[in-house]
């Protein structure tokens, strides 16, 4: 799904947990008719506590709050917190419950992260209900003002009356949005959603975007598992002089095993020109993407398991002076972190050529299952 560009918005840039954590739930107390919230990780702990505490105190004082989770992101939230919600007055719904006798469609998810507030405001990003989210992940995230936020009303509005959510609790007729008045001197935007193998507007808009870069391609990703077309574009882009570069986690990481899958890729990437940096303050979750002056900020990892089987949303800006903030952002993150030179890279040891060959295998595997 992509949603028209828009002009009349606002969109601030908010890096780290300690940012934009206070502004997700400073907006959340400040709710006085909906609260829409659609999450893939939600884990019972210290942040979904105070989470749920701000969803029921905002239910109680009358606010129509509905919070979607996916059936497996999910799957750490306990029985208890979850009577707690809608005892609390929170209509709860789940995408996709995981269930034995479909195995292959269990591998379609809902990955998008989105809040939005009296459906005139709304945040997305990479963020979850997840402690790690607090101090020990590095995540980025955006505010949303404008005409673009009916886009993201309309996004979650599909998705909470599709059968594979409704089927588990009453249907609810849905509210008919009043238009949203461009601000002044706003920027331009547009809500991108991609919903597996065959809806792949996010990749296919990046794709776009790289053929008619005339400066700079910078991607930052956790999960860098790049398709043959991204990893050919890429390259492409360097070798006729594009600054290319990867802003990609360290040894820091959630899942090891696809950080070295992506790590075969480096060698023919190095050699074309493409600059490759790895974060090391700590693990990096974030997933933007700066293009000129386009950017694109969301969930999209994009690698194979994103583009083949998850449910992902971004929203895009072109406008000077927010790339100009991402570009400053990525700066400050490239000076924290350990650029990969290709003849250091000739020089890695047998044992991180083997696990690049081991997980790259597996991975292999992996994107042939639909």
């Amino acid at each position: 799904m992509r949603g028209r560009w828009h002009i009349g918005n606002r969109f601030i840039l908010l890096p780290e947990g300690k940012r934009f954590l206070p502004a997700l739930f400073a907006a959340i107390d400040e709710a006085r008719t909906t609260l829409y919230l659609e999450l893939y990780l939600m884990e019972s702990g210290t942040l979904a506590t105070r989470l749920i505490d701000a969803l029921c105190a905002a239910a109680e004082r009358g606010v129509s709050v509905r919070l979607l989770l996916d059936g497996y992101g999910s799957m750490k939230l306990s029985h208890a917190d979850r009577e707690r919600l809608r005892e609390g007055g929170v209509a709860l719904r789940f995408f996709n419950p995981l269930a034995w006798h479909r195995l292959g469609k269990n591998l379609s998810r809902d990955h998008r992260k989105l809040l939005i507030v009296d459906e005139r405001l709304a945040f997305t990003g990479g963020f979850g209900a997840v402690d790690a989210f607090v101090d020990a992940w590095y995540e980025v995230a955006v505010r949303i003002e404008g005409p673009v936020v009916a886009d993201w009303v309309g996004l979650f509005a599909a998705l909470w009356e599709s059968p594979v959510t409704r089927r588990q609790t009453p249907p609810r007729r849905w509210p008919r949005l009043a238009p949203i008045a461009p601000l002044a001197g706003g920027m331009r935007g547009r809500m991108i959603s991609g919903r597996g193998h065959r809806y792949q507007a996010i990749r296919y808009s990046l794709h776009q975007r790289i053929a008619t870069a005339e400066r700079r391609m910078w991607l930052c990703t956790p999960y860098f598992v790049p398709t043959f077309s991204l990893r050919r574009r890429l390259i492409r882009a360097a070798r006729q002089g594009l600054d290319v570069r990867l802003l990609l986690p360290g040894s820091r990481h959630d899942h090891p095993g696809i950080r070295y899958a992506g790590q075969r890729f480096y060698a023919r990437l190095l050699r074309a020109g493409v600059r490759i940096y790895e974060f090391q303050p700590s693990f990096i979750h974030a997933k933007f993407v700066l293009v000129d002056d386009w950017t694109s900020i969301g969930s999209c990892n994009f690698d194979h398991w994103s583009l083949q089987w998850n449910l992902e949303a971004n929203q895009e800006v072109e406008d000077t002076r927010f790339a100009n903030d991402v570009a400053a952002l990525f700066e400050r993150n490239f000076a924290t972190s350990d650029e990969i030179h290709w003849a250091q890279w000739q020089r890695r040891p047998w044992t991180q050529r083997c696990r690049e060959w081991v997980f790259g295998t597996l991975n292999g595997w992996m994107t042939r299952l639909r």
